[in-house]
Formats: structure tokens, C-alpha cells, sequence
């Protein structure tokens, strides 16, 4: 950043506290603003001069007919359009008015072109992302599209275009006029379809499953025995949680829907080295985080609701983002028609044309993340350019990509792969130590399961299935014009990548689940560990047919319930992970939504107050063991008494709630951590739950004796962690018992995820937001995820919350993080955080009438004479 320009500063009169107060703010931004943008004057007017147009009449070339743009109080814009070029156009226009820089953000990110905006601290990332080459195969995709789906992407493209004729720089968002402090040779340029379609692949990215599971056990092997491994990654428990569809009732491809037998219900610059490495970078970067990734849906038959027609609830889990990763729409032909079929409304992705979840006029969808492993390492034998495969040397596939860096020399790179896909070793350190000594065990020998070839060195390959073109650009178009089941499984068909379970209802009063996605079908591996390359028995075979993919409809139950567990039970015959989320989430929402039906007809209310539960599983567990155990410390004991009266629940101002999470967090840290020669990894607490809770069921487990920290046996270990947990407390908190909160401990800060981590205080604060006190947890149903041993800030949260009421499309709700607008300031920036933060949803219109009727602005985008 330039310096701030110095010089003699005049006298101020004498000034009040709070106008004072006021007057240092104003001066640290106008430092940073106004002397160090090329004189300009910045201030109020440069901050509001990106804001959109949202009333009034704006003439564009390229449109072919009027198209209303009307918005809410809350900014959420719904376009109603004569023909679907039109549709697409201004939904393009709309998103580039509202998160521009976030698009231009998030393409740079999915080409690896991050250093064309940010500099030399970007290369590695962007080596990284070029190795994986998500662009090149967005376009791939692109080109393979149908004519009327491309055409959607071209007019949205066009659209975003057309925005950026009469923008440019600080006129399309504030953070342009930043970035031109640092960079300020850089140039918009005009938006294409595969800069689109790009997006999936980053999502997909963010969905992944296994790869960190994978990557954790190969590097655990030289210093774990394979039983310790085992006990540390479980399998699922199925004999505790539920599995997604319990009984398979396949569904023939003509879709002869009979309902399926399962059992009733009973009653400034981004660095990424500030992360642990590359991978974790582009997680970052793409919105994602590794703890409490994931989602709950479920969806109730009229057989148990008020109204007697479905209700249906979603809240996606992803890494908390400054603006939110979603953007709220309401798409509308205003005649419905063949030609124009499109009246939908949902949640999409700015740079995306349609929306991915929601409802059109006759059905409702949500996702969860599927967590089957679509993700596998692979050890390759390499020499020169060459790599051993059955046998025999075969060339490796090797490209050249060029690094444009901003301020500085390009960077040539050389991408190499193998038959698995791109070589990713030579990028990342976890990478590096798996192929330095890929099967040296605990007692020092090697233990390949195919002998590798004498010669030649190690490289870890990433096969992936988003790295080769896919449908889903297709899937979300069918999905929002879908009108039965029949159409929603064949959306879901073309729905690969990345794989999600799908939930369904509609205004006849059926439910539904698809499992979709583009599942690999192994070989000789399982995809637990890094695989043999150079034996083709250990590549994957093929894919799962989509008509034996789980599927439910109408189950006897009268509802379903998905939250990332096991799709199925152990008997499928297909492998599709042995890496679920372990279940905890989805039993408590089965465990609230017996109850609610129990009582009587299910409410929409009711659906909102599971999805704001907040009871902490393994909290439950802890006071349970430790309402015997007594310190003879008179403070650790008070607050060890806290539990013995506590409900259990995640809230904000618990008390109990923040001594019962920092035990959890000592805890695990003193079990596998702490005084270890080899700690263990402490990723996925859901994981965490199931494997501490065995031990704490087992106090003759060798786990509880730890030399390090001098622990002899469970009861010590015990009395140890509620020692440290009080003390640790007491630092964050103070020593007033009665004065610790987990909402303050628990906190969430909005953190813009370009700017908002550029290390100049005065910047941040532009685009910052919070800290706001949050409840909940990780593994609750209100899942705001922590990470173990890294403090309890919230990093995942469920980004937006919805419950689609099918018996009266306006009676439904939804809400998500931040805000629509993009722009710092915008009223509609941050404004609804604090209705998500209460875990409440806002009236969701969709009818004409209704619409009309909460419409604060209006504007009318005109063909350009």
C-alpha cells in the first residue's frame, strides 16, 4: 500500500467525545481513500458511486422486449421477461450490479489467474489451480452444451456485459478503487459462459470428500499402527444413526413410482501461506473450510403437516463469506410456455445463470452434500517423462501454462499427468511427505500392495471427477423447470458433479430423495488410502448406473431426513465411501421430527425450531461422565457443577455451554495432542464425537494414559482437562463464572474474502462485518462449525436457511448470512444477518400478487433504440 501522505495538520476547535470519536474514524479512512487514490476524491461518493440503479428505466442494447426488475425491502430482485434471452440477460445485468467484484473474483480463482490481481503472494495458489485446470474443463463443457442451454449462458453473459459498458473500475464496486492502489494497470474483462460453468468446479472443490481424510491417514501411516488408525477413522455406526434411504426399492428407468417400505416413525492481498498450505488456500478462497462442512434437508408429507401438502427445509453448511456465497432471485416468464418455461425462485450463485435451490410453480427441491468419495490419491512411479504403468513406461500427458503476475515476470509452468490425472506433488507440502515415503510403517518396513517398479521416483497423482466435463450446467435449468418426479430425476441424472443428495415435493402432495452424481466404481482399492498407479487393477472401472443409485418415493415413514450420514445401509453393492459424516445431526432432526408429528400436525414453525436446535450431543455425554468426578479445586468444581443443572443446549449466553465446549476442546487435545509424539489429526469433530465417546465408555483404553503430560488412566485424565478447561476460560472470560457466554466465545466475524484479511486495519474495516454471537456448534443441527484446537470462532455456518411450504408458496421462508448487495454500505450489505443470527426467516413472496405487494423498487430494463 502507499504511504500516507504526512504534512502539517490545523487545529482542530474543541469537539465533543463522540464527534471526535467520529472525526478519527472519518480521517483513517480518508487517509487510506482519499490521499491514496490518485487524488480523487473517494469519500461518500466513491463508496455509493457503485451502487445499482434500482428504479426508473434503463435502456440496454441487446434486449429484445421490457423487462421488470422488481425488488424488496430487502434488495431481493424478482425479473419478469418476455422470452428466456431476455430472462437471462438481465438476470446477468442484475447479479453484475450487485457482485461484480465477487464474480471477477471468483473467475480469477477458478482459472488461476489470482496473481493477475493480487501479485507475486498469489503463484502458488494459482499453480495449483491451473495443475487442476477447472476452466479449461468448463469450457470443455461449455462447448458440449445443447444450443438452448448455451443460449441461457450467452444471454447471461451478454447481460453482465452489458453492465460493464457503462462500468468500469471504482463505478462497478469499491473494491476496484483498492485493488487500483496496488494494481492499477488491471482491466475488466468482458464475461463468457465458461466463466460460469467454472463455478461448479469450485464448489465441487468445496464439497469434495476423502481427499483430506485420505491425505491425513497416508501421512499418519509411518507413526500409527494400522489399529490405531482404525479406531481413530471409524466406520458408521448403523446400529445408532439412521441411513438416508434404510430399504433399496429400485425405481425402473420408465419411473414406475410405488412407495418404498421403510419404517414407520414411532411418536488487500490474499496470502495464502496465512493458511496450513495450498489446499487449505483454495478451500479459502472458494468459501470452503474442512470442520462442518456438509447440510440438512428434510422434507414431510401433507400425512403429517397442518396443511395437508408438504413442507420442506434446507440449510447448506459452507465457510462463512463477506458477502454470502448465495444470491436470492425470483426468475418469471411472463407467460409460461414451452418457448419460456421458467417461473422459479431460489438461491443461485452470482455468475451463474437459473436457480440451484428452491421451488418453480409445482415443485421443491433442496440439497445436502452426498459425501461419497469421488476423490482418489494415486502413487505414481515417474522417471523423466515417463511413469511405469502394467509394466511398461508410458509418456506422461505435459502441458505449459503461463502465470501472469501483477507487478512482476510472468511464470512458466509445466503441468504433468498420468492416466489418474494431473500430478500435484511438487505442490503442496502434505503431497510432498506422502510421495518422499509413501509405505514406510511403524516397525520400519515397507508394505506396498503391489510391489512398485525398482526405479523411478514417487509422485502422488489426484483423480477427481470433476476434473473431466460433466452436466451439471444442464441439471440446473431441467431442475428449475421440472414439474413431477419423472422430470426431477431426470435433472438429477445430469446432476454429476459435484454430487448431492437431492430432496423433493411437490403440490400433489409427493415427496422424494435422488441420490445423483457421478460415482466411481473401484477396483482392487477402496479410495481409504493412496493407491498403486502403476497397476491399472487399482483404477477405477466405470461409473454406479443411475438407475441403481438410491432413490426414494413416498417412503411409509412420511418423510426424510439427509444431513451428510450414510446414504445407505452396509448391504448396497456398490462401495461409495467409508468416510460419512457419522450421523449425529441426522438423528437429532429425526429424533425432533418424531416428536413433532407425535404431537400433532407439523408447522412450518416447528420446521424452523429443528432447524434452530441447538443441543450439544457430546455435551450431554461430558457432564454425564463428570457428574462424579471432583477436582478438590473449589473453582474447577463450581464449574464443573455448571453441567450437573445444564440442558445441554448451545445458546448464546450459556455459561455452561462455553465451560462444556472448551472441555470437549481440551479434551481431544490432551487425548491426541498434547505431550504425543505423534499428535492425531483432531479434523471433523463428528468423527471426534463417536471416537471419544467409545473411549469414554472404555476406561481401560490405552488412549487415556499419556506420558507426556504424566496421565495415568481415565480418571486423571479427566480431572486434568477440567483444570485446563478453567483455566482456559478464565483467560478468554474472565473469572466470574456467571459472566462466561458461548455466543462471545462462539463468535462469527463476516470477513470479506479478498480484502478483508489485507492486513491494513483501516481497509477491513470498509469491508468487515461483526463479530456477531452466535450458538450452536459443530455436529449440532444449528451447525456453526469450530475448528479443534484453533480456537471457537465460527468458520461454517448454514449459509441460508429455507422452508418451502407447498400447500402456499407465499407462506414460505428463507433467509440467508449477509445480504444481496455486494457493496460495502449497501442497506442491503449486511442486512440480513441479524434475522439469521436469531435463526429466523423472512416472508418468502413468490405469487404476482404478492410480489407486487412488497415491492419497494421497480425497474424497467428497455431495448436500446
Amino acid at each position: 500500500m502507499p504511504k500516507p501522505v504526512t504534512g502539517p495538520v490545523p487545529v482542530p476547535r474543541k469537539r465533543s467525545v463522540a464527534r471526535t470519536i467520529g472525526v478519527i474514524a472519518f480521517s483513517i479512512v480518508a487517509v487510506v481513500l482519499v490521499t491514496s487514490a490518485l487524488a480523487a476524491g473517494f469519500g461518500v461518493w466513491t463508496i455509493q458511486r457503485s451502487f445499482p440503479q434500482v428504479s426508473g428505466e434503463l435502456a440496454l442494447t441487446g434486449l429484445d422486449h421490457d423487462v421488470s426488475v422488481q425488488r424488496d425491502g430487502l434488495g431481493i430482485p424478482v425479473i419478469t421477461a418476455s422470452d428466456t434471452h431476455d430472462l437471462f440477460y438481465a438476470q446477468g445485468y442484475v447479479h453484475a450490479q450487485d457482485r461484480f467484484w465477487e464474480m471477477d473474483f471468483r473467475r480469477h480463482v477458478t482459472s488461476g489467474r489470482l496473481s493477475e490481481l493480487f501479485g507475486e503472494s498469489q503463484v502458488a495458489t494459482d499453480e495449483f489451480l491451473r495443475t487442476l485446470g477447472w476452466h479449461d474443463i468448463a469450457q470443455r463443457e461449455v462447448d458440449a452444451l445443447d444450443d438452448t442451454t448455451r443460449g441461457y449462458y450467452e444471454a447471461y453473459a451478454d447481460g453482465v456485459n452489458a453492465y460493464l459498458k457503462g462500468h468500469s473500475g471504482a463505478d462497478v464496486s469499491l473494491e476496484y478503487a483498492i485493488l487500483g492502489l496496488q494494481n492499477p494497470d488491471y482491466e475488466i474483462e468482458p464475461w463468457t459462459p465458461a466463466d460460469s460453468v467454472a463455478w461448479l468446479k469450485a464448489m465441487a472443490w468445496d464439497l469434495r470428500e476423502n481427499i483430506d481424510t485420505e491425505t491425513e491417514r497416508a501421512l499418519m501411516a509411518p507413526d500409527f499402527t494400522a489399529e490405531q488408525i482404525a479406531e481413530l477413522y471409524p466406520g458408521y455406526p448403523y446400529d445408532r444413526n439412521p441411513v438416508i434411504v434404510p430399504k433399496l426399492t429400485p425405481i425402473a428407468p420408465a419411473l414406475s413410482l410405488t412407495p418404498d417400505a421403510a419404517p414407520r416413525a414411532q411418536a488487500a492481498s490474499i496470502d495464502w501461506t496465512e493458511v496450513q498450505g495450498v489446499v487449505a488456500a483454495v478451500s479459502t478462497l472458494v468459501g470452503g473450510a474442512a470442520e462442518g462442512i456438509g447440510s440438512n434437508s428434510w422434507v414431510v408429507s401433507g400425512e403429517h403437516t397442518e396443511s395437508g401438502l408438504p413442507l420442506l427445509a434446507n440449510d447448506p453448511h459452507l465457510g462463512a463469506a463477506m458477502p454470502s456465497v448465495w444470491h436470492q432471485i425470483g426468475l418469471r416468464c411472463k407467460t409460461v410456455s414451452e418457448s419460456c418455461p421458467f417461473d422459479v425462485s431460489g438461491f443461485g450463485f452470482s455468475g451463474m445463470p437459473g436457480v440451484v435451490i428452491g421451488h418453480n410453480e409445482h415443485i421443491a427441491w433442496g440439497f445436502t452434500n452426498l459425501t461419497t468419495d469421488v476423490t482418489d490419491l494415486y502413487l505414481e512411479k515417474v522417471e523423466g517423462d515417463s511413469y511405469w504403468r502394467d509394466g511398461a513406461l508410458v509418456p506422461l500427458d505435459v502441458r505449459a501454462e503461463t502465470i501472469e503476475v501483477a507487478g512482476a515476470d510472468p511464470v512458466e509452468l509445466e503441468i504433468r499427468s498420468t492416466a489418474h490425472g494431473p500430478l500435484v506433488s511438487g505442490l503442496t507440502s502434505d503431497f510432498d511427505a506422502i510421495a518422499a515415503d509413501p509405505y514406510q510403517g511403524t516397525d520400519g518396513t515397507t508394505s506396498p500392495p503391489v510391489a512398485p517398479p525398482a526405479s523411478g521416483d514417487y509422485a502422488v497423482a489426484l483423480e477427481w471427477t470433476a476434473l473431466q466435463p460433466g452436466t451439471t450446467a444442464s441439471a440446473i435449468f431441467a431442475l428449475d423447470t421440472a414439474q413431477d418426479f419423472d422430470d426431477f430425476r431426470a435433472a438429477a441424472a445430469l446432476f454429476d458433479v459435484p454430487a448431492q443428495n437431492l430432496i423433493y415435493a411437490d403440490t400433489a402432495g409427493n415427496i422424494g430423495y435422488q441420490a445423483p452424481g457421478r460415482l466411481p466404481i473401484r477396483g482392487a482399492g477402496d479410495g481409504s488410502m493412496p493407491q498403486p498407479g502403476w497397476d491399472s487393477a487399482y483404477d477405477w472401472k466405470g461409473w454406479i448406473p443411475f438407475e441403481e443409485l438410491p432413490v426414494s418415493y413416498n417412503p411409509s415413514a412420511g418423510y426424510i431426513v439427509t444431513a451428510n450420514n450414510a446414504i445407505v445401509g452396509p448391504d448396497y453393492p456398490y462401495l461409495l465411501t467409508r468416510d460419512w459424516d457419522y450421523g449425529y445431526r441426522a438423528a437429532r432432526i429425526t429424533d425432533l421430527l418424531e416428536s413433532a408429528i407425535a404431537k400433532g400436525r407439523v408447522t412450518i414453525d416447528d420446521m424452523r425450531d429443528i432447524q434452530a436446535d441447538d443441543r450439544f450431543g457430546m455435551g450431554m455425554k461430558l457432564a454425564s461422565v463428570y457428574g462424579s468426578v471432583q477436582t478438590g479445586d473449589a473453582d474447577v468444581d463450581a464449574a464443573l457443577d455448571l453441567l450437573s443443572t445444564w440442558d445441554a443446549d448451545n445458546d448464546p449466553d450459556s455459561a455452561a455451554a462455553a465451560y462444556a465446549n472448551v472441555l470437549w476442546d481440551e479434551l481431544v487435545r490432551n487425548l491426541f495432542v498434547r505431550g504425543r509424539e505423534h499428535a492425531a489429526p483432531l479434523s471433523n469433530q463428528s468423527r471426534m464425537t463417536l471416537v471419544v465417546g467409545r473411549l469414554l465408555d472404555d476406561p481401560s483404553s490405552s488412549w487415556w494414559t499419556n506420558e507426556g503430560l504424566g496421565v495415568s488412566g481415565q480418571q486423571e485424565m479427566l480431572e486434568r482437562t477440567a483444570k485446563g478447561a478453567y483455566d482456559k476460560l478464565v483467560k478468554l472470560q474472565g473469572d466470574q463464572i456467571d459472566r462466561w457466554n458461548w455466543g462471545t466465545l462462539h463468535a462469527l466475524t463476516l470477513t470479506n474474502a479478498t480484502f478483508g484479511e489485507s492486513g491494513v486495519a483501516p481497509i477491513e474495516w470498509l469491508f468487515n462485518r461483526g463479530p456477531y454471537p452466535v450458538g450452536g456448534g459443530s455436529s449440532n443441527v444449528d451447525a456453526t462449525g469450530w475448528t479443534l484446537g484453533q480456537g471457537f470462532q465460527t468458520v461454517t455456518v448454514p449459509s441460508m436457511r429455507m422452508i418451502v411450504d407447498l400447500s402456499d408458496f407465499d407462506a414460505s421462508r428463507w433467509n440467508h448470512l449477509t445480504g444481496e448487495s455486494g457493496h460495502a454500505f449497501h442497506p442491503n450489505y449486511t442486512d440480513q444477518t441479524e434475522t439469521w443470527q436469531r435463526i429466523e426467516q423472512t416472508p418468502w413472496v413468490f405469487s404476482p400478487k404478492a410480489v407486487t405487494a412488497a415491492t419497494t423498487d421497480a425497474l424497467t430494463l428497455v431495448p436500446a433504440s
